[in-house]
């Protein structure tokens, strides 16, 4: 029997996430999600005129084409994909996950050649800069079992989460891409983290499920050398699907100079890939107010309520700072009471204390006024 669930998501991403218009052509990507979804973003698309393009891909299978190493492999696939994607005017990546660890095992040289010839030309420098894009995961059982919830109760969640009043979340966001625009130095407290850096001239991005399914941040970039202090993340990571837990990074003069976590090792590798993934291109403030305990997704975990995510590596265009990397690797904080508490000043005026916003013109993005 047909889920009408399936349909209300697709007309969202369609309709509101690619705002997708006559004659436009969008490619549909999945990895691992059931026909029936891919048929209702088909139809979808139709509906306004669109013409979509299909690509269906398995976890198992990319990890196959990715472990060999093998950079004539990754450098003729991604000059193939960005072809394709350089004929589209918009773009939904759909991923399911059999197993979130299915490239634990590959090795980190692969890993790069994968995310230099593959990840950033077709992504970073085409798709993200030049269509109207989207992405988002697909409910399995091993989603539910990171969410610590069974099958169908996740399900619920998942439908619930993806399909939020958006427009309420965009008109609320508002004054705090201001803010943030406004703003020169932002000062971070909390357990382990006494952080500052400036924002001052870099434009802030408010996301409302435009580019991410579910959504709710607001992200701009800190100036690239700005950087200093101490920062203990307090959720769980996954990044080229290892696992990692208690990520401290101590910063001078913008760069990663010291880090360490439950697998320093693995973490300094990644951040040696390149000199761009030891500087931050990213600083986003979370409140998705019906996501709130880390799940080691982070399409999920950077939108939970009270949090923010800071991100080694590569930076988007759209708030940039010039730091350019192949790494991009959103690391979460949560500020809730629960996690430890914690503040986030404005050219030392407080606009958040333990995951609730305090001053007038943000309290409309705290969980309550959300739901």
């Amino acid at each position: 029997m047909h889920d009408p669930r399936l349909d209300t998501l697709a007309d969202l991403l369609i309709k509101h996430s690619t705002r997708l218009e006559q004659g436009e052509k969008i490619l549909i990507e999945t990895f691992d999600i059931p026909e029936d979804m891919v048929i209702a973003l088909i139809r979808a698309a139709r509906k306004v005129g669109g013409v979509p393009l299909v690509s269906c891909k398995q976890n198992r299978i990319q990890r196959e084409l990715i472990q060999a190493g093998q950079e004539e492999a990754m450098q003729t696939i991604g000059e193939c994909e960005t072809y394709r994607m350089e004929r589209v005017q918009a773009y939904i990546g759909l991923r399911g996950s059999r197993n979130v660890a299915e490239l634990s095992d590959v090795s980190a040289t692969a890993m790069e050649l994968y995310e230099r010839h593959w990840v950033q030309p077709v992504h970073f420098q085409v798709r993200v800069p030049k269509t109207k894009w989207v992405v988002l995961r697909w409910p399995s059982a091993s989603m539910a079992q990171q969410a610590k919830m069974s099958t169908d109760a996740f399900e619920d969640f998942y439908f619930n989460v993806c399909t939020l009043n958006y427009s309420k979340m965009a008109e609320a966001q508002k004054p705090l891409a201001a803010l943030l625009e406004q703003t020169d130095k932002v000062h971070i407290t909390g357990p382990g983290t006494d952080l500052r850096f400036s924002i001052k001239n870099i434009p802030a991005i408010p996301c409302s499920g435009e580019h991410n399914i579910p959504d709710g941040e607001c992200f701009t970039a800190p100036v690239r050398d700005s950087v200093a202090g101490t920062i203990r993340f307090n959720t769980p990571t996954l990044y080229r699907g290892t696992p990692f837990e208690d990520i401290s990074l101590r910063f001078e003069n913008g760069r990663i100079v010291e880090a360490t976590a439950s697998d320093t090792d693995a973490l300094n590798d990644i951040l040696d890939a390149d000199d761009g993934a030891r500087f931050i291109g990213e600083f986003a403030i979370g409140f998705n107010p019906f996501i709130t305990t880390p799940m080691l997704d982070i399409l999920f975990d950077e939108k939970i309520a009270g949090s923010f995510h800071f991100t080694p590596g590569q930076a988007y265009e759209v708030a940039d700072n010039g730091n350019r990397s192949s790494v991009h690797w959103d690391m979460v904080m949560i500020q809730t009471p629960a996690y430890g508490g914690g503040e986030i000043y404005f050219d030392e005026k407080l606009v958040r204390k333990d995951g609730l916003f305090v001053v007038p013109e943000l309290l409309n993005l705290n969980p309550e006024h959300l739901k």
